[in-house]
């Protein structure tokens, strides 16, 4: 059995002090191997999102450890994490938030080549855009003149820029239509299996990860209640609060979505639809 990529070990955040303020991630322990995707689901609150950050150093580590290929990552030096920002990239929800509007796309692209030393930058900003299926004029124009999702493949080729080993994808379809989300997914799924990257995958759905998981961690509170199968956990869960997610999924079909109410309510009464609801609206 391969060793793990990334392994996080009994993971704490606490935000105000080790012995006051509020914990946000509670003994969370989690292992992606490379070439894997792990997502983590839960409703908005959960700790899934600062999970991510803490693997990029933007948020403290309380207690536990995060390593990378073996070599412990939490709370390093400024200097260190400069170097595993090589290995470990990130693609944002909003990609027009985090694309710097005054900059061109091949300037976006090459930044973080030049600051890590690569000299061939406009040879390699082509072959970024050729692999996320963007034209080859399209590194002279700005992040405006860009549909929403063909913005979020511009953050996908910067996260690749520096062929990194792991990449957080933290809610990178969430604010994308269905058909632009399924596209995406669709490359990300792609470009997994020609360059061997592995994913850490954030999400609130249960149905969007299951298509492209391997494993599915499921949080609440801050915890892990449920992790193992992508299959087994999205259509069969074992946990209450997983299959009160999968529950709420939408559907599109009417009838089966009003046949999918009655089930709720039968399960679990009106709480979830008022849940659900309040879930929906935090992720909209």
């Amino acid at each position: 059995m391969s060793e793990p990529l990334l392994e996080i070990s009994n993971l704490v955040v606490r935000y105000g002090g080790r012995r006051g303020g509020k914990t946000v991630i509670e003994d969370v322990s989690l292992a992606l191997k490379a070439g894997e995707t792990v997502s983590l689901v839960g409703e908005s609150g959960s700790g899934k999102t600062t999970i991510g950050r803490a693997i990029l150093g933007l948020a403290p580590v309380t207690e536990g450890t995060i390593s990378f290929r073996g070599q412990e990552i939490s709370n390093i030096s400024r200097a260190r994490r400069r170097q595993v920002a090589r290995d470990i990239q990130v693609i944002f929800q909003d990609p027009y938030s985090s694309l710097n509007p005054s900059m061109t796309v091949e300037s976006i692209l090459v930044e973080p080549l030049r600051a890590a030393g690569v000299t061939q930058g406009r040879t390699r900003v082509r072959e970024l855009l050729d692999a996320v299926g963007l034209p080859s004029d399209a590194g002279s124009r700005y992040p405006r003149e860009f549909s929403g999702g063909q913005r979020q493949r511009i953050a996908i080729a910067r996260a690749l820029a520096l062929d990194p080993s792991v990449i957080v994808c933290d809610e990178p379809t969430s604010a994308l239509d269905v058909t632009t989300q399924a596209r995406v997914l669709a490359l990300l799924d792609e470009l997994q299996k020609e360059t061997g990257v592995a994913y850490l995958f954030i999400s609130h759905d249960l149905g969007v990860v299951h298509a492209i998981s391997d494993r599915i961690a499921v949080l609440q509170g801050g915890r892990i209640v449920e992790i193992g199968d992508a299959h087994q956990v999205a259509t069969k869960p074992q946990h209450p609060y997983t299959r009160r997610l999968q529950m709420s999924a939408p559907i599109a079909d009417p009838p089966r979505q009003r046949a999918r109410r009655d089930e709720r309510l039968r399960l679990f009464g009106p709480a979830l639809t008022s849940d659900a609801a309040d879930s929906s609206a935090a992720s909209a």
